[in-house]
C-alpha cells in the first residue's frame, strides 16, 4: 500500500490532552487511519499530511475527527505524523467480537473452577473437616497459609515458561495436576496429608491466574482491557456465591463409599476440574501471532491494533538488559503493594464469609445461602466499575472509591457490638463491593503501563505472586479464639486497604511526573543507545506514555 498524504489543519488549543504522546485516529469515511504524533513548535495547531498517491483523501469540505488515547493535563504540539494504513471499522468490530467469544469465556470458566478449588476448604470446614482430621487451634489457618508459599514462588518462573510454550498446553496441563491434588485432599486421612495437598495445590495453581491475566492483556488495547478482564475476574466472585450451595449439596453424599460429606466436596470438585481441564486444551487460545481462530487478515489487523496501542514500546527479547529493566522497575513493586493491600480483603471474604455469617447466629446452610447475594452484588459492582473506568479512561479515582467503600464496612464490623445483625450483614456487602471495585483495577492499571511481551509477563507474575502475600496475611489474622468479633482480622484488613490507597496514589503521582518529563524530552537520551537496545526498551521508550 502506498503512503497516504493530504493536509489537514485542526485547532487543538482546547484539548485537555498533551499531544506529544497521544495515539490519534483520523476517521474518514468508512476507514480509521492510525496516526503517531510527535512534538512541534506550534502549541495550538497541528497538520497531517495524508494522501493516496497523487489524490488527496481529505479536501476542504471533508470532516475529520481526532480521538485521544491517554490522560494527563497540558498541551503540546505536533511535528510529524507517521503513517497510517486505513482500518475498516466494520472489520475491526468483527475482530473484537471474535476475540471476545474465543478468548474470554473459556478462561473465565476455568478460573471459576480454579478459585472454587482454592476456597472450597472454607465450606469443608463447616461440614466437619476440622473434627475428622483432629485439627485444633490455628491448624486451619496453617492449612490456608501453606498454599501461598509455592503460589508466590512459582508465579514468575511459570509466566516466563508460558511465553515459550503454547498457553493452551501450559494452562490445561497445570489445571489437570491441581485437579488431581484436589481429589487427594478428599481422600487424605490426616492433617499432615491436608497440608501437603494444600502445598502442591499452590505449586500447580501458581501460573494459572497470572498466565490468564497475561494472555488476555495480549489481545486487547489498553482501554478495551478492563471490561474484559473484569468479566474474567468475576468468575472468582461468582465462585464464592455458588460454592456454598454446591458444597452443601455435595455434603449430602455423606456415607457414600464410606466417605464423609466434606470429602465429597473435594473429590467431586477435583474430578470436574480434571474433566474440564482436558477439554480446555482444544479451546484455550494461543498467542495472537499464532492464534488459529483468526484468519490471516484478522491476525494482521489484531497485531496492527496492538502495535498502534503500544507504539514503539517493545520488549521481545529477554536479555540481561531487559531483565534489569523489568525487575528494576519501581512501578511493579508499587503495584505489588497495591495488590497486596486489597487482596487481603479478597481472600478474607472468600475464606471466612461462611464462618462470619455462621457466627451471626445462622446455621451453616443459612449462612451459605445468605452469602450468595453478597457475591452477586460484588459482581454487579465489579462490572459497572469496569465499564466506567474504560469509558472515562481513568483508573486511580476508582481504586480510591473502592477502598473508601470497603473501609466503611470494616469500621462497622469493628464496632459490631453497637449495631444489629442486619447492619453487620450490610457491612459484609460493602466490604465485598469495595474490594471488587479496586482489586481488578490494580491489576489492569499496572498492565496498562507495561510495554512489551516480556515486561508484561514479568509484571503480572511479580505483582500477583508477591501481592498474594496478602493471602498469607488473610490466613492468619482471623484468630479462632477471637471469634465472632475478629478485631485483629478486621483491623489489619482495614489498615492494608490504606496501604493500597497510598501505593495507588504513589503510582498516580509517579506516572504524571514521568509523563511530563517525557513531554519535555528528558528521556530522549535513551534514543542514543544501540539500536537493538532501543528496539527492546519496553515502556522505557521515550515515546511511551503512561495511563492513570
Amino acid at each position: 500500500m502506498r503512503a497516504l498524504s493530504a493536509f489537514v489543519s485542526l485547532d487543538v488549543s482546547s484539548s485537555p490532552f498533551p499531544l506529544s504522546f497521544l495515539d490519534r485516529t483520523l476517521n474518514i469515511g468508512k476507514h480509521s487511519h492510525s496516526l503517531r504524533l510527535l512534538p512541534l513548535l506550534d502549541r495550538d495547531q497541528f497538520a497531517m499530511d495524508i494522501s493516496v498517491g497523487e489524490k488527496p483523501i481529505v479536501s476542504d469540505d471533508s470532516t475529520a475527527s481526532v480521538s485521544a488515547r491517554g490522560g494527563s493535563a497540558g498541551k503540546d504540539t505536533i511535528q510529524h505524523v507517521e503513517l497510517v494504513e486505513p482500518t475498516n471499522r466494520a472489520a475491526e468490530k468483527r475482530l473484537i467480537r471474535k476475540c471476545d467469544l474465543h478468548v474470554i469465556p473459556v478462561v473465565t470458566l476455568l478460573f471459576s473452577l480454579a478459585f472454587l478449588d482454592r476456597i472450597n476448604i472454607g465450606n469443608a470446614r463447616l461440614q466437619g473437616l476440622e473434627k475428622d482430621l483432629h485439627m485444633k487451634g490455628q491448624d486451619y489457618n496453617i492449612a490456608l497459609f501453606v498454599f501461598f508459599i509455592p503460589y508466590i514462588l512459582f508465579e514468575v518462573p511459570s509466566n516466563i515458561l508460558l511465553r515459550k510454550v503454547a498457553p493452551s498446553t501450559w494452562l490445561s496441563s497445570t489445571m489437570v495436576l491441581w485437579g488431581i491434588v484436589t481429589v487427594c485432599m478428599g481422600t487424605t486421612k490426616s492433617y499432615t496429608g491436608l497440608v501437603v495437598c494444600r502445598f502442591f495445590l499452590g505449586v500447580f495453581e501458581a501460573g494459572f491466574f497470572p498466565g490468564c491475566t497475561y494472555l488476555i492483556s495480549m489481545y486487547y488495547p489498553r482501554y478495551e482491557l478492563q471490561w474484559r478482564f473484569n468479566l474474567f475476574f468475576c468468575a472468582a466472585i461468582l465462585a464464592g456465591a455458588w460454592s456454598g450451595l454446591l458444597a452443601y449439596a455435595l455434603a449430602n453424599m455423606a456415607g457414600i463409599g464410606g466417605y464423609d460429606g466434606w470429602r465429597w466436596i473435594f473429590i467431586i470438585e477435583g474430578l470436574v476440574t480434571i474433566i474440564f481441564a482436558i477439554g480446555s486444551w482444544f479451546f484455550i487460545v494461543d498467542w495472537p501471532e499464532t492464534s488459529k481462530f483468526l484468519t490471516a487478515e484478522e491476525r494482521q489487523l489484531l497485531l496492527r491494533r496492538l502495535s498502534d496501542d503500544a507504539g514503539e514500546a517493545k520488549m521481545d527479547r529477554f536479555d540481561s538488559k531487559a531483565k534489569r529493566r523489568a525487575f528494576g522497575d519501581w512501578k511493579i513493586y508499587v503495584g505489588v503493594l497495591m495488590y497486596l493491600g486489597v487482596v487481603t480483603t479478597g481472600y478474607s471474604t472468600s475464606f471466612f464469609i461462611p464462618t462470619i455469617l455462621n457466627e451471626l447466629g445462622w446455621t451453616a446452610l443459612h449462612a451459605q445461602i445468605m452469602s450468595i447475594p453478597v457475591y452477586i452484588v460484588g459482581t454487579i459492582v465489579c462490572l459497572i466499575s469496569a465499564l466506567l473506568t474504560d469509558r472515562l479512561r481513568h483508573r486511580y479515582a476508582f481504586t480510591i472509591i473502592g477502598i473508601t467503600v470497603a473501609s466503611i464496612g470494616y469500621i462497622i464490623l469493628l464496632a459490631q457490638e453497637s449495631v444489629s445483625v442486619g447492619v453487620r450483614y450490610f457491612a459484609v456487602y460493602i466490604v465485598v463491593a469495595g474490594c471488587y471495585i479496586t482489586q481488578p483495577i490494580t491489576l489492569v492499571w499496572l498492565s496498562n503501563n507495561m510495554g512489551g511481551h516480556y515486561k508484561r509477563s514479568i509484571s503480572a507474575a511479580v505483582q500477583i505472586g508477591l501481592g498474594n502475600s496478602g493471602g498469607i496475611i488473610a490466613s492468619n489474622i482471623y484468630i479462632t479464639n477471637q471469634k465472632p468479633k475478629y478485631p485483629v482480622g478486621y483491623g489489619v484488613s482495614l489498615g492494608l486497604l490504606w496501604v493500597c490507597a497510598i501505593a495507588c496514589t504513589s503510582l498516580f503521582v509517579g506516572l504524571r511526573i514521568e509523563n511530563k518529563k517525557r513531554d519535555r524530552g528528558e528521556r530522549n537520551y535513551r534514543l542514543n543507545l544501540p539500536k537493538d537496545e532501543v528496539e527492546n526498551l519496553g515502556d522505557d521508550h521515550p515515546s511511551f506514555r503512561f495511563t492513570y
